[in-house]
C-alpha cells in the first residue's frame, strides 16, 4: 500500500515498530523480553487467593441473569471457582482443547503491537498480579481477576474466540494507518463493555462489566446510559470513559453478527476516512443510531464517580 508503513502480515514474528507509528510509551521491565512475557506465573500468597475467592463470590451474586450465556457456560467449563487464582498452565490446557487459546502472564499493561501479536496467535495476556484488598472495589490497571475472570470464559466460545484473533490481526493494519485510537474504541465497546441481546433479554459479555458489580447492574438496568445497537463505523468514531461507568453501551445481536461486522469490513477504506481524533462524545446519540434505550444521562450530568452521584 503506497505511503503506508509496512509491518509483517504473517504474525509469526513480533514486528519492529518504525518511528512513524504512535503507541503508548510504556517502559519495559528489565526481566521480560520483547514479547513482554513473564518467565512464570506469580506464586500467589494465601491472602491473594482469598482475594480472588472473595471477588469471585461477589460477582456470582450479581451475574446470574445479567451475564451472557456464553460467559456463564465458559465459567463452568473452566471451573474458575474451584478455589484461588487459577493456574495458567492448567487453564491453557483446558482452553486450548476447546478453542486453541492459551493464557500467558505479563507484568502490566503491554504495548499495543505486542498485545495484538499475542491475540493474533491466540494467546491472551493476563496481568501477573492481583489487586490488594485495600483496592478491592476498583483498580485502574487490569489485574489477574479482571483478565482471567472477565475475559477468559468468553474465549471458550468458538465464534468469539475467532473474533479476538481477528482483532489482533486487525491491530497491525490500524498501526499502519496510525488509527489505534479508533480500533481501541471497538475493543472498548465490545470486548470490555459489550452487551448482547439474547432470547431472554439483554445480557453482558464485556469483561469490564462482568468483573465489576456496579457496572453489571448499571449497564443493564440503569436509566442513565444509552444502549445502542452496534455499528462498527460509528463505534470507531466514538470516545469512551476509562475511569467511570459508561454513558453508552453498544448491543450486538449475536457473536456471529459481531464477527461479520468486523471481519467483513473494509478497514483500509474506513481508516482512510477517519480523522485523527474522535467524532462523537461517548454520551452522544446520533441520527443513524438504532437506539434500544435512550438514557437520561443523569449519573454523568450529576458528575459521575467523582461527585458521588448515584448510578441510576
Amino acid at each position: 500500500m503506497s505511503g503506508l508503513i509496512d509491518l509483517a502480515a504473517d504474525f509469526t514474528r513480533l514486528p519492529d515498530l518504525p518511528s512513524g507509528v504512535f503507541t503508548a510509551p510504556l517502559q519495559r521491565p528489565p526481566h521480560v523480553g520483547e514479547d513482554w512475557l513473564e518467565p512464570r506465573q506469580t506464586e500467589y500468597t494465601a491472602d491473594d487467593h482469598r482475594v480472588w475467592d472473595d471477588l469471585f463470590a461477589r460477582q456470582m451474586q450479581v451475574l446470574p441473569g445479567r451475564a451472557a450465556s456464553a460467559f456463564l457456560k465458559g465459567l463452568d467449563r473452566l471451573d474458575l471457582g474451584r478455589g484461588g487464582v487459577p493456574d495458567f498452565a492448567r487453564l491453557s490446557s483446558e482452553l486450548g482443547a476447546l478453542t486453541g487459546w492459551s493464557v500467558v502472564p505479563v507484568p502490566m499493561l503491554i504495548p499495543d503491537h505486542v498485545f495484538f501479536w499475542h491475540l493474533a496467535n491466540r494467546r491472551f495476556p493476563a496481568g501477573n498480579f492481583i489487586r490488594p484488598r485495600e483496592r478491592f472495589d476498583y483498580i485502574e490497571e487490569p489485574d489477574v481477576f479482571h483478565d482471567v475472570f472477565g475475559h477468559v470464559p468468553m474465549l471458550t466460545d468458538p465464534v468469539f474466540a475467532d473474533y479476538m484473533q481477528e482483532y489482533g490481526r486487525a491491530g497491525w493494519k490500524a498501526m499502519r494507518y496510525n488509527r489505534l485510537k479508533a480500533l481501541g474504541s471497538l475493543y472498548w465497546y465490545t470486548v470490555e463493555f459489550g452487551l448482547i441481546m439474547e432470547a431472554d433479554g439483554l445480557r453482558a459479555y464485556g469483561a469490564g462489566i462482568l468483573s465489576g458489580p456496579a457496572e453489571a447492574v448499571f449497564a443493564l438496568e440503569a436509566q442513565s446510559p444509552n444502549r445502542i445497537f452496534l455499528h462498527v463505523d460509528r463505534v470507531m468514531r466514538t470516545d469512551y470513559a476509562i475511569d467511570d461507568l459508561q454513558p453508552t453501551y453498544f448491543v450486538i445481536e449475536s457473536f456471529a453478527d459481531l464477527y461479520r461486522q468486523t471481519v467483513e469490513r473494509d478497514f483500509d477504506r474506513l481508516y482512510r476516512g477517519l480523522g485523527a481524533g474522535f467524532t462523537y462524545a461517548g454520551s452522544a446519540v446520533i441520527d443513524v443510531d438504532d437506539v434500544l434505550h435512550r438514557g437520561t444521562l443523569e449519573y454523568h450530568l450529576r458528575g459521575g464517580r467523582g461527585s458521588g452521584a448515584a448510578p441510576v
